[in-house]
């Protein structure tokens, strides 16, 4: 308790009131956070017997929750942000907004049952209900740049109902079919937001850096996640997958050193996400060689989610926080803290097995309680800022 008031930022008066629905970032951000940090207790509940006949168990369960809830809900209180401030139109607030996130909850607790079409209906209504939600205001503002994430959200739904039919039996496949495809739709939603984010906050918040982009770099980088989401939805394997996660690899490497990322050090905002953005291309180099049987696939898809996605989250879940509750964009200590737990978390779940692979068990173990203490840690002190009004008394 004493080291996490110390991590803590210097206490200020703090406005009174409740605001937990006032923007989507609040509650998804919250959840979500404690969502991570304990879903690895809950999957050791299930090994353990504690939790039973569940829908799904083990490393589906895990798997699934991982991009269909986490992930997906942090990328749903990101954009019902976002799309105000691009659209200048609201996006679902108060009691739409809570019944939203009532059905992400219900959807969580359902896969955990014997009750299985309950839990492919929720899990498929709830990207749905966030594409609706956003397709209002981006219709309405004619927002056509930003119409794809609708139909980002929608491919979503459709991976978690291919998820499910096959669970369910009514699908001749495997499970792991559908989570590739979700995979590879939250990879080209990260390298958007990332190609978005992370050059202009590096420029903004590091004088001098001069990240830069260049076009013809920017449509392999994009182009190539494209084709490899095409290759993983007819179900190719061996070269032509490792040919195009190569591309693709260098692209990303090539689109990340153009940002600078050896100015922003100093500058913990900034390098906890561009230090998450290396995780692409080392995700797709991964994938290159897993398709040849050289390594095993999860390394690379722990790149992603815990290196990648993960980093990029708790990096954005913070400076978005502080920016729409009217605090100052620095990260304390703790934000520093939660940022170092999260990447070595991808590190340790990553490396050590890929060097030592008699140690992943170990690998596994210690990732998974680096990770829960970073979003935990996320958790504890953010859940105050979440629910209270801006310092500002501005709206959001």
């Amino acid at each position: 308790m004493a080291l996490l008031q110390h991590l803590e930022e210097p206490s200020a008066p703090q406005p009174k009131g409740f605001a937990l629905f006032a923007l989507g970032f609040r509650p998804f951000y919250l959840l979500a956070s404690i969502f991570a940090a304990l879903s690895v207790p809950l999957w050791a509940l299930q090994f353990a017997g504690l939790l039973p006949r569940p829908y799904l168990s083990g490393v589906v369960w895990h798997a699934h929750e991982m991009l269909l809830g986490f992930t997906l809900a942090v990328i749903v209180g990101f954009l019902l942000t976002a799309g105000r401030n691009w659209t200048n139109l609201p996006t679902p607030t108060g009691a739409k907004l809570c019944a939203l996130v009532a059905l992400w909850l219900l959807a969580r607790v359902l896969v955990l049952t014997p009750y299985a079409l309950a839990a492919a209906v929720a899990n498929v209504a709830f990207p749905l209900a966030a594409a609706a939600g956003l397709a209002v205001p981006f219709f309405q503002a004619r927002n056509r740049r930003n119409y794809f994430f609708v139909a980002l959200l929608v491919l979503l739904a459709a991976v978690a109902a291919l998820f499910h039919l096959t669970a369910l039996g009514a699908l001749a496949m495997p499970p792991w079919a559908g989570l590739q495809i979700a995979l590879d739709t939250v990879l080209f939603i990260v390298v958007v937001m990332g190609g978005r984010v992370i050059p202009m906050f590096t420029n903004n918040g590091v004088p001098g850096a001069s990240a830069a982009k260049r076009s013809w770099i920017e449509k392999v980088a994009l182009g190539s996640v494209l084709v490899l989401l095409l290759a993983d939805a007819f179900g190719l394997q061996g070269w032509p997958v490792a040919a195009v996660a190569a591309v693709a690899c260098v692209a990303h490497l090539c689109r990340w050193l153009l940002w600078q990322p050896w100015k922003t050090l100093g500058t913990p905002l900034v390098w906890v996400l561009q230090l998450a953005y290396v995780w692409v291309p080392m995700h797709l180099l991964l994938r290159a060689f897993s398709a040849f049987g050289w390594v095993s696939p999860s390394l690379s898809v722990h790149a992603l989610t815990v290196g990648a996605a993960g980093g990029l989250m708790v990096g954005m879940m913070t400076r978005t926080a502080k920016g729409h509750t009217g605090r100052p964009l620095q990260a304390s200590r703790a934000d520093t803290a939660a940022y170092v737990l999260v990447l070595l978390a991808a590190v340790v779940r990553v490396a050590l097995p890929l060097i030592a692979p008699s140690q992943t068990l170990h690998a596994i173990l210690v990732s998974a309680v680096l990770w829960s203490a970073g979003f935990g840690l996320y958790a504890w002190c953010y859940g105050p800022l979440l629910t209270r009004p801006r310092m500002d008394g501005r709206p959001g």
